[in-house]
C-alpha cells in the first residue's frame, strides 16, 4: 500500500491543475472515494447548500462494458466536502454546461458529473491511464489512483481525524477494518499523542506552581 505526503499531494493537484479531469482528481483526493464512485456521481448526489455528496451509485467496467452498480459496500453514504473542493465542482458545472452547448445536438445529456468531451461517460481504465501518465511525467512517486483513498485515509488519520469519521467517509465495513488496513500509520499517531500528553502535564505542573 502507497500512498504520498501532504507535500506530495499539494504538489500533485497544482500538477493537474489544467487537466480535463483535475476536478475529478481532486475529489477522489479529497474525499477518498473511490474510483467509480467518483465517475458515478450525479449532480443530484451534490447538496450545494449543505457541502456535502451522498455516493449512491458507482461505474464500474465488467469486460471492459461499462456498467452503473451499487457502491462496493451496497450501501450509500454522505461525504462532507471542504469549501475549495465545492468551488471546484460549481465552476466544473458551469463549464460543462457550456461544453455541452457549444458541442451540440451530438452531447449525450446525462447527469453524470464527470463526462468524456461529447458527454458520455469517462471508462474507469482511461480515468486511471491519464492518472498513471499524469504521476509519470511528474517528480512526484508513482502511485496507482486507488492510491488516492490511501492517502486521503492516512493523512486523516495523522491529522487526528477520528477512526469513525473516516471509516463513515471511505464506506468501510467497520472503524476495526479502517483501523487493520491503516495499521502502519499508527506508531507516528501514537508517538505524537505520548508527546501531547506529557506536555499537557508538564503545563499542568507549571500552573499549579503559579497558583501557589
Amino acid at each position: 500500500m502507497k500512498s504520498w505526503s501532504a507535500s506530495e499531494l499539494a504538489t500533485f493537484l497544482k500538477v493537474i491543475n489544467e487537466h480535463r479531469f483535475h476536478v475529478a482528481f481532486h475529489l477522489a483526493s479529497m474525499t477518498g472515494m473511490r474510483r467509480g464512485e467518483v465517475l458515478g456521481l450525479r449532480w443530484q448526489d451534490i447538496d450545494f447548500g449543505a457541502s456535502r455528496l451522498a455516493v449512491r451509485q458507482s461505474l464500474v467496467s465488467v469486460a471492459y462494458e461499462i456498467k452503473l452498480s451499487s457502491p462496493k459496500s451496497h450501501q450509500a453514504r454522505t461525504i462532507d466536502l471542504d469549501r475549495e473542493t465545492m468551488q471546484l465542482l460549481i465552476v466544473h458545472k458551469e463549464a460543462q454546461r457550456e461544453e455541452a452547448t457549444s458541442w451540440g445536438l451530438g452531447y449525450q445529456v446525462s447527469d453524470l458529473v464527470f463526462r468524456s468531451a461529447d458527454g458520455s461517460p469517462i471508462h474507469p481504465d482511461s480515468f486511471s491511464q491519464a492518472f498513471e501518465v499524469v504521476v509519470r511525467n511528474s517528480r512526484l512517486p508513482r502511485i496507482r489512483l486507488h492510491d488516492l483513498r490511501h492517502t486521503h485515509a492516512s493523512l486523516a488519520l495523522s491529522a487526528g481525524v477520528p477512526v469513525k469519521v473516516i471509516s463513515e467517509r471511505l464506506g468501510h465495513e467497520s472503524p476495526a477494518f479502517t483501523l487493520k488496513q491503516y495499521a502502519h500509520v499508527i506508531p507516528g499517531m501514537q508517538a505524537e499523542a505520548a508527546s501531547l500528553v506529557a506536555s499537557i502535564v508538564k503545563n499542568s505542573v507549571v500552573v499549579r506552581e503559579n497558583d501557589q
